[in-house]
């Protein structure tokens, strides 16, 4: 038995636009955070799941969330379950144990919300989803430019402002004004808190 995370989640508006753009991008985004069938699975064409790493989860579900908003009129829904899995049948989809019921039955909870998280402590539960309630009121609106450059300031988390502009073809004042825009400095802090709170108890 070991301890970890299982991601649920589902694009929404999934049917407007060009399917192959937005799975392509979370294709490349499941990709990062864990290896194709093995720790994720795309299916049913607009639903996926992924198995990572505890200290990992959360920024992956901001990426992908990053990773779709890219596309203008889409967004994805997505639930967090932490706990044991049984171990890999090589086919994630094929896998049981407490952190997918978890995340299964999380996801089958989310109504006005597009994020939440099942820890199995409910002080913990309580404490971040109320969190990530509020940061929704942020995350939601991202446009696509500030999908687009979110996700580059998290797959370069050592790259000062003015590296992330050069990538971009920006200026670094549009830069730092876009960041703060998506609320890139909380969403460090929050990534911060949860691992604390989560990871190294």
């Amino acid at each position: 038995m070991v301890i970890t995370a299982i991601i649920t989640g589902d694009i929404v508006n999934s049917r407007e636009g060009s399917n192959s753009d937005w799975l392509e991008s979370l294709k490349l985004a499941l990709n990062r955070y864990g290896d194709h069938l093995k720790d994720w699975e795309i299916y049913r064409g607009d639903s996926f799941q992924l198995k990572t790493n505890i200290e990992k989860s959360l920024e992956a579900c901001f990426y992908i969330k990053a990773s779709i908003k890219e596309y203008n009129s889409l967004d994805v829904r997505m639930a967090i379950g932490i706990g044991e899995s049984n171990g890999s049948t090589g086919k994630i989809t094929e896998e049981q144990g407490e952190a997918f019921y978890r995340s299964g039955q999380c996801f089958e909870n989310l109504k006005a919300t597009n994020l939440a998280i099942e820890t199995g402590n409910k002080e913990h539960n309580t404490v971040l989803n109320l969190m990530l309630e509020l940061g929704l009121l942020t995350f939601n609106s991202w446009t696509s430019v500030d999908a687009v450059t979110l996700k580059t300031a998290l797959k370069h988390p050592g790259h000062t402002q003015k590296e992330i502009a050069k990538k971009l073809n920006k200026s670094a004042s549009t830069i730092s004004f876009t960041l703060q825009k998506t609320g890139y400095k909380e969403i460090l802090k929050l990534l911060n808190y949860y691992n604390n709170l989560i990871v190294k108890p």
